[in-house]
């Protein structure tokens, strides 16, 4: 495992998002972080399942989830847990802004948000973000919508 001096500092500043703060050659594949931020009114992604754990921690602001068929908010400093092959998504339907940290275990689906962050700069992403992504699979619509 490869320690990452200032990951907490890092993490707690605002950044450019998505942010990859851990990836899978620096976990030998276990685990990814990924800092994201979500501005109000976000609709989040379509309700999807795929082979590997997500967990959230909410760092700022409020997001709500759907996990299965349960729809639930969780605030600043609280965690969502969305096992492996369940029906899962978030959006931010508050007034304000928020962040928080992607856990995905086992890692590569990192390599998507790195991806999108050079996108939305006008980059090519890294060469590490080029390898395959695991599969995602939608199954429904996004949050309070019908689908």
């Amino acid at each position: 495992m490869v320690a990452r001096q200032g990951l907490l500092h890092t993490a707690l500043m605002p950044t450019k998002t998505p942010h990859v703060l851990l990836r899978s050659e620096e976990t030998d594949g276990k685990v990814s972080v990924i800092e994201v931020a979500s501005p109000p009114g976000f609709k989040g992604p379509y309700l999807h399942h795929h082979g590997f754990d997500e967990t959230f921690y909410v760092l700022e602001g409020e997001l709500t989830f759907q996990l299965r068929d349960e729809v639930f908010t969780r605030s600043a400093g609280e965690l969502a847990f969305a096992p492996r092959d369940v029906p899962h998504t978030y959006a931010n339907h508050s007034d304000a802004p928020a962040r928080a940290l992607i856990v995905c275990t086992p890692a590569g689906f990192e390599r998507y948000f790195a991806r999108m962050r050079a996108e939305r700069e006008g980059v090519e992403p890294p060469s590490w973000a080029l390898q395959a992504i695991p599969e995602t699979i939608r199954v429904g619509p996004q949050i309070g919508e019908d689908g």
